[in-house]
């Protein structure tokens, strides 16, 4: 039986915090006092509307928030419940908490990542169900077979769907091929296209493990410059003058590591460049989903008059980093190409896996997932833009993010970032090395992921660096 809602929420509608993250506070707070236990049931959106004389579409929003950070958790059929796995919170004294603190592991990293979601997030009970279900529900002939070395079908027109109505693409599911991550994706668009003595453009500073599946091919990189709008073309253009041109990597939508999205005119002339030497542009788009402004920039590879591409996308970073489910998308020709090599290393992917993440698809839970999520990073997005403001406003130039998971910060006096990477090292915390990303000499920047941290967690990692700067 549902509780009577036992708290007064006072809302301060002339305060910069948006209602929809006050409800969500006053509900932490409730909790954490102790007026709210695990298992104690919330009203309903509508009647929670009515209580505090909102609009519903803002109460959801509150319990989407709540519910991707862990605070609550929603029953089909029965309600909004606190959830029962909430972390202890102790009412002891003020010693007794110091204590426990001394007792902590001294050896516990304090990690800034590249921008890896956090998996806290991830939708993994809807994925062990669908996962099950496919056991109970199919014989088992039709699971334990081989499939295509494609993947999927259903699961390939699923993605061909989406790629067509959310990024502007028109593709056929036959222009797809799903991989174990992104990373064997980029393996075998090298084998598929790359020969002992090509040369492939990269971006710099970048992402090495690309570098390295195109050098395994056989290829020779050349760097390109990174710049505020992104790609140096006049740089790209230049090589294609003296060099013959393979292909180029890139990573337009928020480039890796700066985040700075390639400008619509830059796009078109690499479009036109691509077109006129006749090299493939790889484009691996593998944040699409986290963007936080009105829609994100539609790929390269969603131009028709492309004739040359290679488009790489993740479900890793939607669902799971642990989950290696890849895909890339290119002509039929090459697809093939890509699908025979593949059955060398890999006879088929992961069928039932493909198959319960088609399952999350088409209820909904994918997209619903997303929604809390970009909910929730993009509040963490804020938060750390008020700490990089607060703590090393005179230290740092940076740009915020429309998306991605990361933020990238350049120090304004001269600095040795390999000697800070160190220095963080010792004090436990962990940052991007710059030799990650940099092609010869280390780039001066730092790429500071923070999604997959809390708010106490980004304060004490920013205030060591702010002592190093």
């Amino acid at each position: 039986m549902l509780r009577p809602w036992p708290l007064q929420i006072h809302l301060d509608k002339k305060s910069d915090k948006a209602i929809y993250l006050q409800i969500a506070d006053a509900v932490i707070d409730a909790i954490k006092t102790g007026k709210l236990v695990s298992g104690n049931a919330l009203p309903g959106s509508r009647q929670l509307a009515e209580l505090l004389k909102v609009n519903r579409n803002t109460v959801v929003e509150a319990l989407d928030v709540l519910t991707a950070e862990g605070w609550l958790i929603t029953i089909d059929r029965k309600g909004t419940f606190v959830t029962e796995s909430l972390p202890k919170i102790s009412h002891s004294s003020e010693n007794e908490k110091e204590q426990k603190v001394k007792v902590e592991d001294p050896k516990k990293f304090l990690v800034f990542d590249d921008g890896l979601p956090d998996s806290r997030l991830a939708p993994m009970n809807d994925l062990a169900r669908a996962y099950r279900e496919l056991f109970s529900r199919k014989s088992r002939w039709q699971i334990m077979g081989y499939s295509s070395e494609l993947g999927n079908l259903e699961f390939r027109k699923s993605i061909a769907q989406m790629l067509n109505f959310k990024r502007g693409m028109s593709i056929s599911h036959d222009q797809i091929c799903i991989t174990r991550g992104s990373q064997m994706a980029m393996y075998l668009a090298s084998h598929c296209i790359l020969k002992s003595g090509d040369f492939v453009l990269v971006e710099n500073p970048g992402y090495k493990p690309a570098w390295e599946a195109f050098e395994n091919a056989g290829a020779t990189l050349l760097p390109v410059n990174i710049e505020p709008d992104g790609l140096d073309i006049d740089q790209v253009e230049k090589y294609l003058q003296h060099k013959n041109i393979k292909a180029i990597y890139v990573t337009p939508h928020h480039q890796f590591p700066t985040t700075v999205t390639l400008s619509l005119k830059k796009r078109l002339k690499l479009i036109e460049l691509s077109n006129q030497y006749n090299f493939t542009i790889i484009e691996d788009d593998y944040d699409n989903e986290f963007h936080f402004g009105l829609r994100p920039i539609l790929p390269i590879s969603s131009y028709s008059g492309l004739k040359n591409y290679i488009y790489i996308g993740t479900f890793s970073k939607i669902v799971a980093p642990a989950l290696r489910i890849g895909y890339l998308v290119s002509s039929h020709e090459n697809v093939l190409k890509i699908g025979n090599h593949r059955k060398i290393i890999d006879v088929q992917g992961d069928n039932i896996m493909e198959e319960a993440i088609l399952s999350l698809i088409n209820e909904g839970k994918i997209k619903r997932h997303l929604k809390k999520a970009n909910l929730v990073y993009k509040n963490k997005r804020d938060f750390f833009e008020s700490l990089l403001n607060r703590y090393l406003q005179n230290k740092i130039t940076f740009t915020k993010p429309e998306g991605g998971l990361a933020f990238w910060i350049v120090p304004k006096a001269d600095c040795n970032v390999l000697e800070i990477f160190e220095k963080l090292k010792s004090q436990g915390i962990q940052i991007m090395s710059p030799n990650r990303f940099s092609f010869d000499e280390n780039i001066k920047g730092f790429r500071l992921g923070y999604a997959s941290l809390s708010e106490k967690q980004m304060e004490e990692g920013i205030i060591a660096l702010s002592k190093l700067l």
